[in-house]
């Protein structure tokens, strides 16, 4: 079965996000992690989590999380060699240019803006349509 790491702190978001990925027409487990910290312990096994196996196809990341932020957990996730390879879609709030450059320079498969309802926002559907491609 197929599996997507989402990394978001705001628990509306997360409930918002499962409901839509219930929609989706692909067989899926999805993991949640509350900061960059929690997901890299997940991906890595360590600190008493059991390590996600296998890998997620994707990962969807919030930018703005206490403990490590989405920026801080990208550049980590990027320079570990196991790791380096996976897909991520940032989800966020801002807009900010400098954001979606600071996200571009650290290799991001998309950029989608909140709230992560997949029916409603007609501006993610490229984004979204190359999700559900990689979880085929």
């Amino acid at each position: 079965m197929r599996s997507v790491l989402l990394v978001e702190d705001d628990i509306f978001d997360t409930l918002t996000a499962q409901k839509s990925f219930g929609r989706f027409n692909v067989p899926h487990t999805l993991h949640t992690a509350f900061n960059g910290e929690e997901a890299l312990d997940l991906l890595l096994g360590r600190n008493g989590q059991p390590a996600i196996s296998p890998l997620p196809e994707v990962i969807l990341l919030d930018l703005n999380m206490p403990r490590m932020n989405g920026t801080e957990f990208l550049t980590e996730l990027r320079a570990h060699p196991d790791l380096a390879h996976l897909p991520v879609f940032i989800t966020t709030t801002s807009d900010l240019d400098a954001d979606r450059l600071n996200a571009q320079n650290l290799g991001v498969s998309g950029y989608i803006l909140k709230p992560l309802d997949f029916e409603s926002n007609a501006d993610m559907m490229d984004s979204l349509d190359l999700l559900e491609k990689l979880l085929r």
